[in-house]
This record gives C-alpha cells, structure tokens and sequence, in this order.
C-alpha cells in the first residue's frame, strides 16, 4: 500500500481528457476557468491508498476521474461507518474546505483511481470570484447533506436488499456524481466493503433487485433501470 505523502508526490498536471471529466469547470468564467486549470493537479491512486485521513489538515479540495473512494469514519468503539463511495465525476469535502478544518473522515481507494485536486486557496478564489462556483458548491453542500442523512438510516437497516438499493441509489447521485450516467463500474466485492455486507450477502441482493427490474448486473457493473424504485422501494 502506498502512503498519502507517496500519492501527493505522484502529483501531476491533467490532461485534456481528465479535465473533461471534471463537471465544475464547465460553470466558470474564461478567466475563471484558466485559473483553476493551471492550478488543478491529479495523481494516480492505487488501491488502498489514502486520499486525505481523519484530522490531516485540509490542502486540496478532492474529486475522482476515474475509479471509486470510498468516504469513512470509525466511531467511538472502534467500527467503521462507511458515509458513502465517491464514484467518477464527484466530488467531496467542500464543507472542510469551506472552514478550512481538519478531516472528519477517511479517503480511501478501492481499486486504481486517478484523483483530481484544487489548492484550498484556489477553491476560497473561486467562491469569492465566480457565481456559477458559488451554484455548483450549493448544490453540492445540499445534496451532500441529504446523503448523509440517508448514511445513518442505511446503516440501521437489517434488510440486505434493502441496504444494498439504497446505496446504489446515492452511487448515482446525478447531481453529487455526474460522471456515473446509467451504468456504475463496480464489483461485487467493492460493493460489499461499501455496504457494509459479505460479498455472497450482495450477490444474493442484486439478484433480487434484478428480479424486481430495478437493475440489470452487467458486465463489469451495474445499469439502474428504475432509480425511483431503489430509492423508496421496501422489501
């Protein structure tokens, strides 16, 4: 496993195809834009890497290009709570970034993912220059609370295919996850460390999903049929 000071060390600049992967940039100003862009930098993150830890100081404002993260945070009596994955086009922790506090959770790789970062300073720039940043963060901020509100119900749910649509529900997040569209590239195993399940527990759940026409397994990931449906479907 690689240290966060080895992933912060294989910092580069983007390319153009990463910087398309990159929703935001798309509600800025000319002038905006070219600032942020020379400011950007990506590194390539491979599974188990740590993207930013629990009371690290906040430097970068993070968001995935490719692969999945997944957010989380251990309690009191030493178990982890998984908040959330982080698929591509997401992005996180404008809430720290916003106050300019310490981590309240952990960043860490699923599998090889190339991780995008915007200097914290970059980031107040921009909110003190640019409306369509200001919009983009908002939304960013409300949406954000929700899904974390749904994290601590998802969490006290003792129903396996319930457990697992709901979180595929917040995996294709339109708003948080612009980049995932209609099919989320994921395994079975990622899933499970995701949902907090074993993997035979999630298999068994997808198959149920499927049955009902809410998803549709394909090869390498999932394709939601009813989004709809696996947010307020009891089972």
């Amino acid at each position: 496993m690689n240290s966060e000071t080895s992933l912060h060390q294989r910092r580069r600049l983007p390319r153009r195809e990463e910087l398309e992967g990159i929703p935001w940039l798309a509600a800025l100003q000319p002038i905006e834009r070219e600032r942020a862009v020379e400011e950007l930098r990506v590194g390539d993150a491979q599974s188990g890497d740590f993207v930013c830890r629990i009371g690290r100081p906040i430097t970068y404002w993070f968001g995935v290009v490719e692969g999945l993260l997944k957010m989380s945070s251990d309690n009191a009596d030493g178990q982890t709570m998984t908040f959330t994955g982080v698929p591509p086009g997401g992005w996180f922790g404008e809430g720290t970034a916003l106050k300019r506090e310490v981590y309240r959770y952990n960043i860490q790789a699923l599998r090889k993912s190339v991780v995008a970062g915007l200097p914290v300073d970059t980031f107040h720039w921009l909110l003190d220059h640019s409306i369509g940043f200001n919009r983009f963060v908002m939304n960013q901020i409300n949406e954000r609370l929700g899904q974390f509100i749904a994290a601590r119900e998802i969490d006290r749910m003792n129903n396996p295919e319930l457990r697992v649509a709901r979180n595929l529900a917040s995996l294709f997040n339109p708003v948080l996850y612009p980049g995932v569209g209609e099919v989320l590239r994921i395994t079975q195993q990622e899933l499970a460390y995701l949902v907090g399940l074993s993997r035979q527990r999630v298999n068994e759940a997808l198959t149920a999903l499927a049955a009902r026409r809410l998803i549709r397994v394909e090869y390498g990931g999932l394709r939601v049929l009813d989004l709809a449906g696996l947010r307020s479907s009891e089972f």
